[in-house]
């Protein structure tokens, strides 16, 4: 792994892969960071010839830290959204999709498929509608519009989510603490075994946990609001992935996702939850594989220089 500067910041990043393949840049969700793409999905994706980027947003991982003079009040963020107020955050996922432009500018990507897991495809929506010279191909797995009316959790699961370690300062405690919130949304239908899952996230935790920047993206999040209207703008060829039994973001959200993209492909997995469990890597593999390949396959215009940022 390493790091760049990128959009103003240092991102922690890796590259897997022949460099010559075509790119796909994973973007991951909510204070996850790039360890959270597994090794076996990612070397799937470079078994079947893609190059392989996953990075660390900005405020998680081994990336930037965002100072702030105030730490923002997530209560009353989700307050001003209710209220329909304008939400004061310290960036918005706008600037999370200038990032990761900005990555692949330092690495003089030109282009790449753009592969996002639910904020990460959220971030990853912006970044097609945005920079769409930029985007090969959009995936958006897991994700939203972020219309309220389509992207409410089960109770359970806002509930585990927004809960907290019982002593955040010790490591264990937090590491068990993950475990119940992704037994809670994890996927139904590809249990995923507990001791594994305890392995996992144990190397998350140890490896940069950092629960401030969770709170950081997630009022990115909230003062993004309702992102209907750009994601009309999205031309690249995209395919939608949801779990029929994601209880974090449900079904309808991806359904409601493809509606607004203009040829979008919906997948809807039964017994998918809100993870990347063992049982669906070769599933997802296989469908991202095939839409990346589809979308070379496709006429596309010209391309940019790989540092116009």
């Amino acid at each position: 792994m390493t790091a760049v500067a990128a959009n103003g910041l240092t991102l922690e990043y890796e590259s897997l892969g022949d460099p010559a393949a075509p790119p796909i840049l994973l973007i991951a969700g909510l204070g996850l960071q790039l360890i959270a793409w597994p090794d076996a999905f990612c070397q799937g994706l470079v078994d079947r010839r893609f190059r392989v980027i996953r990075f660390d947003n900005r405020d998680c991982g081994l990336s930037s830290k965002v100072r702030v003079r105030r730490q923002p009040k997530l209560a009353a963020a989700l307050a001003a959204a209710w209220l329909r107020l304008p939400v004061r955050a310290p960036y918005t996922l706008e600037d999370m999709a200038d990032d990761a432009v900005g990555l692949l500018a330092a690495l003089a990507i030109p282009r790449a498929h753009v592969v996002g897991l639910s904020m990460g495809g959220m971030i990853a929506q912006v970044v097609a509608a945005t920079y769409p010279e930029r985007v090969l191909s959009l995936t958006s797995i897991m994700s939203s519009s972020g219309r309220r009316k389509v992207s409410q959790p089960r109770p359970d699961a806002k509930r585990a989510v927004l809960s907290k370690p019982i002593d955040p300062d010790d490591p264990e405690s937090v590491v068990q603490h993950l475990v119940r919130v992704f037994g809670v949304i994890g996927s139904p239908g590809y249990p995923t075994d507990r001791h594994e899952l305890h392995a996992q996230i144990t190397r998350i935790v140890r490896r940069g946990y950092y629960p401030a920047g969770v709170t950081r993206q997630l009022v990115a999040i909230i003062a993004s609001g309702n992102r209907s209207s750009l994601l009309r703008k999205i031309t690249a060829p995209t395919l939608v992935i949801h779990g029929a039994d994601d209880p974090l973001i449900p079904v309808e959200a991806g359904r409601d996702t493809a509606r607004h993209i203009a040829g979008a492909r919906l997948m809807v997995i039964p017994g998918m939850g809100h993870d990347l469990a063992p049982g669906l890597q070769p599933i997802l593999v296989d469908a991202i594989a095939a839409h990346c390949r589809d979308a070379e396959a496709a006429p596309r215009g010209p391309a940019v220089a790989a540092d116009a940022v």
